[in-house]
């Protein structure tokens, strides 16, 4: 890699570094381009020699996470699992979890940057949709071997997935007084989930 090649990529991590730190400070709606450049220590001009956009640099961060999400929930030979198994259960909701709580300010400002556009936009939708892809193919498998669920799997997976990124939101946050563990979310969430999947226990004779 040449020199100038070698600065470029050097300021275009500096900029995703700094947009990460101000996105969690302030929120993305509240991040200026130059509240980023600022904290990058980079010229202003120098952020739309790599994005044309925050917007942009957003979906460069996105691309980023999704590069590194080669996890048991990413993976395209994930086998079909038993979602009214409690085990299994925990365990998707543990990586999905802490896959947000390790990725908080880029979760931050998917949430902020898609209500801003509006419901007609439908950014929310689309993304759940999306980011619950693997969930909605196990609750299709559950339903082809007989199972009966609450719902259409894709709105039963967006609802789960929905459940989960407005909890994630508002406890990946940074508030102090939350608190809640990531084990007690993570129990929490099974046992709800778990009981409209398999539904109650037959009642003793």
């Amino acid at each position: 890699m040449g020199v100038r090649k070698a600065r470029a990529a050097e300021t275009e991590a500096a900029l995703k570094d700094a947009a990460l730190q101000q996105f969690m400070e302030r929120g993305y709606l509240n991040t200026k381009i130059t509240d980023i450049t600022a904290a990058a220590g980079r010229a202003t001009g120098s952020f739309y020699d790599h994005f044309t956009s925050k917007d942009d640099l957003l979906q460069a961060l996105l691309a980023d996470l999704h590069g590194k999400a080669h996890d048991r929930l990413a993976q395209e030979d994930h086998p079909p699992h038993d979602l009214t198994d409690r085990e299994q259960l925990h365990e998707h909701l543990a990586v999905a979890w802490h896959l947000m709580r390790d990725n908080r300010p880029i979760m931050i400002a998917l949430f902020e940057q898609a209500l801003a556009a509006g419901p007609s936009a439908g950014r929310l939708w689309r993304r759940l949709i999306q980011d619950t892809q693997v969930l909605r193919e196990h609750l299709e498998h559950l339903r082809e071997t007989g199972h009966s669920l609450p719902g259409d799997p894709e709105l039963v997976a967006a609802a789960m997935g929905g459940m989960l990124s407005m909890l994630a939101y508002a406890l990946l946050s940074g508030d102090p007084d939350s608190g809640r563990s990531d084990d007690e979310v993570i129990d929490t969430l099974t046992r709800l989930l778990l009981h409209g999947l398999a539904g109650p226990s037959p009642s003793p004779a």
